[in-house]
Formats: structure tokens, C-alpha cells, sequence
């Protein structure tokens, strides 16, 4: 006690003193040697992140151990910036002084210049369209708008088919060409509009990769509005790992995650109808509009996930196998050498092109390509087994429920009773004085504390004990 009083005293004193003297030179040392510490190599753990908005969502970035440069961040994170600013000023159809507003806009028929880069993106496209035979579709705009998925209004009903006819005969990827020597777009019919948005976040993200490569980042994860592109690993304090991608369970309220895919120098998009769709009547109308059909898709593909080299292909494809549904998803998967994960709703895979009944929806099922075949596989059987986990639960409780709603009816009807007993008996709810709540300590006071007098409400009770 008296050492503790000496040191809460206020005045000068030699070891406060000392303490204070020391703690400025450690800081002052710290100042000095910092700028230092910084330049040396990050360690493996060091991971560094930063994100922000870009063409109607967000985008982020991960670098696992980036360049020895205090600035890197601030560099890496104005040029990633920058980069998607030009992607937007080349490929936006919001920007109204972009290139392809500006390709939209002309009613020119002969060829259009535009940068190498939206040129490449087009013919990559037209490449798509072609191997799916229309189902990948740049110029399906109009009916996309139509069907109240664009950015204007959204009436969100049913377009006749005359109405649909009319449209049909202002799209059409074949009215559209694309060159790179030297970089321009032409179309043959004056008001055929182009719309990049399913394959332009793909191409987002390969170009935000390249820039922080060039920057000297070698493990970096970027993402934007899901679709990811991966180039070397995660390192950490225990040693290097591959970078895990979640895929989403599709209709789930929670963000689920039905497996982490780990991805090595590779990219991974997503297309499913579980985010972005209306009803009308009972009747689900996805935003996948099939440029065939002009209508928005009918089978019970859930989702679609694609792993391909670059995220510019993966995004493509996986819209094309969303349009035309899980079957024929799965040849054309095998033919372009494709790894993918087909989720659909239904009971049957086999039978999944045919549609479910409302019963159905809530069960999922896995068919898988390429490496992703063996996840599929795995995760079908888990699901199998959970599906029936879950009917044996549900045979339990039916057998077993209405014994324990009794039950439980019972107690309440009991303690209802002891409750009205205690009040018109008017007699305080005491706790036993029994035991060794009985005991007393050394100032002669009992335990029993639920007695309104404990001592004396347990004396009165062995007194009426012994004389009974």
C-alpha cells in the first residue's frame, strides 16, 4: 500500500523521469529507422487490398505481398483507376461520348474507327456468337431493353410477338463486323446498337491484372461485380496457397457458398437468373434473354460458372451457356475445351431441360466439365445425401411432433397453475433452505437468500420439521 501511494503521487520523480526520457529517444529512433523498415520486402503475410466503383459496381483488388515501395498502393491504386476510365470511355453504353455510344449513335454504314481494344472485345464477342450459334448475342440490346432489363423504364410486362418481330429485325450479330488493321467497327443495318455489358467486366478485370503486373505484382486477385481473374498465389506465414473463389448456391438469402475453387493463373465468371428477374402470373421471366427465341430463357439452369484463361472469355461463355440451357451447355463446353459448374433446379439432371414444378425448385443439382467435373460430382452426391437427410428429418418430426406440442402444452397448463396457487395463497416464492443453502456463515447469516428473512425463514421451517 505505501509503494502504491508513492507512485500515484504528482511531482517530479528520477525513474518518471528516466521513463519519459526513454520513450522519446525509442520514438525518436523508431522515426528515423522507419522509412527504412518500409522499403524492406514486405512479409509473406502482407496482403494489400484496396477497391471502388466502376461501370455499375465495384471492383477489388488483392495483392498477397506487393513490391517493396511505401507508394505502391497509391500508384497501383490511381493507375487500376485510370485503366477502367478508359475501359468506360471506350465500351460504356452510359457514357454518351464513349466510343460505342458514338458507334451506336451513327447511322453510317461504312467502318467506324475505335480503339484496338473495343475492337478486340467485338470480334472476341462475334467469335462467341459464331461457336454458339447466336446464342452470345452483342446486339440483343433492344430486346434486353424490352423486356425491362436495360436502363430505361421497366414496365416489367409481356411483349406481344408482333412486337417482338418488329424489334427482332434491328439486331442480329451478323449485321455487325469488327477489324483490328486498323481498329474499327462497321454495320449494315443504320440503327443496330451494340451492347458490351456481358463481356466488358471480363475484360475489365484482364487489363486491371495486366496493369499491376506491369507495376511488378506478381500474386494479385481481382474482382469486379463477381467475375475474377487470379495470377499466382496467396502467401502466407505458413507458405504459399492458391487464391479460393466462392461460388455462389443460387436462390440463397444468405450468400452461401456451395464450394471454394482454388484457382491458379485463371479466371472465373458466373451467369444465373437468381439475381435479376420478374414475375409475372406465377411465371419467372429471367433477365437471359435468348437472342434466338427473342424471349428470356425457360429452363431450370440456375447458374453457370466458368474457368477460363482470361475473364474476357470466361464472362462471354458463361452467358452463352446460361442462354442455351444445361444440356446443350455441357457439349458445348466439351467441344471449346471449357471447365464448368451447371447448377439447375429440379429433381432429375437428366431432366433438367424440361423445366420444374414449384415442389422442385428448392432442390439443386451438379453437373460439371473439365476440372470442375469431380467438384460436380462431389457435390450431386452431398446434396443427394442431404436431400434425403433432410425428407428423414422431416418424417421424424411429423411422427414426433404432435406428442411434443402435448407435452409442452402440459408443463405451461402446470406452471399456469402454480402461478395462480402462489398469488391467491399470497404467499412470497421462496427457494429451498434445505442443504447448504442452510448453513450459516461467521456472522450467523444464512445462505437460503431466496427466503424473504433467510435465517429466520429456515429456522421456523426446522422447528416445524422437528415438531411434526
Amino acid at each position: 500500500m505505501i509503494q502504491s501511494d508513492r507512485m500515484t503521487r504528482r511531482g517530479f520523480r528520477p525513474v518518471a523521469f528516466f521513463n519519459v526520457t526513454l520513450t522519446l529517444v525509442l520514438t525518436s529512433l523508431f522515426a528515423a529507422v522507419a522509412p527504412g523498415l518500409a522499403m524492406a520486402q514486405a512479409p509473406p503475410g502482407s496482403l494489400l487490398y484496396f477497391g471502388g466503383e466502376t461501370m455499375g459496381t465495384t471492383y477489388s483488388v488483392k495483392v498477397s505481398r506487393p513490391p517493396d515501395d511505401v507508394d505502391w498502393k497509391s500508384k497501383a491504386s490511381l493507375a487500376v483507376d485510370e485503366e477502367l476510365r478508359r475501359v468506360n470511355d471506350q465500351m460504356s453504353t452510359y457514357l454518351k461520348s464513349s466510343e460505342l455510344t458514338r458507334f451506336n449513335d451513327s447511322a453510317s454504314t461504312d467502318w467506324f474507327e475505335v480503339s484496338r481494344e473495343t475492337a478486340e472485345v467485338v470480334q472476341f464477342a462475334l467469335h462467341v456468337g459464331k461457336k454458339s450459334e447466336g446464342a452470345f448475342d452483342v446486339t440483343v440490346g433492344p430486346l434486353v431493353d424490352r423486356w425491362s432489363f436495360g436502363p430505361g423504364k421497366r414496365n416489367q410486362d409481356v411483349p406481344s410477338d408482333e412486337e417482338l418481330d418488329s424489334i427482332a429485325k434491328r439486331i442480329g450479330q451478323a449485321h455487325l463486323s469488327a477489324r483490328l488493321d486498323p481498329p474499327a467497327l462497321r454495320k449494315d443495318i443504320p440503327n443496330l446498337r451494340v451492347d458490351l455489358s456481358a463481356i466488358a467486366k471480363g475484360h475489365g478485370v484482364d487489363r486491371v491484372v495486366d496493369v499491376l503486373n506491369r507495376l511488378g505484382a506478381e500474386n494479385v486477385f481481382v474482382e469486379i461485380g463477381g467475375e475474377v481473374r487470379v495470377t499466382g498465389d496467396k502467401l502466407t506465414s505458413d507458405g504459399s496457397q492458391s487464391w479460393r473463389v466462392g461460388i455462389q448456391k443460387p436462390d440463397a438469402m444468405n450468400n452461401e457458398i456451395v464450394v471454394a475453387y482454388a484457382m491458379d493463373d485463371v479466371a472465373m465468371a458466373t451467369s444465373g437468373d437468381y439475381r435479376n428477374y420478374f414475375e409475372v402470373d406465377g411465371t419467372r421471366f429471367s433477365h437471359t434473354i435468348d437472342p434466338v427465341t427473342h424471349r428470356p430463357v425457360r429452363h431450370n439452369m440456375a447458374s453457370v460458372t466458368v474457368i477460363a484463361p482470361t475473364c474476357m472469355a470466361a464472362d462471354a461463355w458463361a452467358t452463352a451457356l446460361d442462354v442455351v440451357g444445361p444440356e446443350r451447355a455441357v457439349a458445348l463446353a466439351d467441344e471449346n475445351d471449357l471447365d464448368t459448374l451447371l447448377i439447375t433446379r429440379g429433381g432429375d439432371p437428366a431432366e433438367a431441360d424440361a423445366g420444374t414444378n414449384e415442389a422442385e425448385e428448392d432442390h439443386m443439382n451438379f453437373i460439371g466439365t473439365g476440372s470442375l467435373a469431380t467438384i460436380a460430382d462431389q457435390m450431386q452426391r452431398g446434396s443427394v445425401l442431404g436431400q434425403a437427410k433432410a425428407e428423414e428429418g422431416a418424417g421424424f418430426l411429423d411422427q414426433m411432433g404432435p406428442v411434443l406440442l402435448l407435452t409442452a402444452i402440459g408443463f405451461a397448463a402446470v406452471l399456469v397453475a402454480m402461478a395462480i396457487g402462489v398469488m391467491f395463497g399470497r404467499q412470497s416464492i421462496s427457494g429451498s433452505c434445505g442443504g447448504l443453502n442452510a448453513r450459516t456463515d461467521e456472522d450467523g447469516v444464512s445462505r437460503c437468500s431466496l427466503c424473504s428473512s433467510p435465517s429466520e425463514g429456515c429456522e421456523k421451517l426446522r422447528e416445524k420439521i422437528e415438531n411434526s
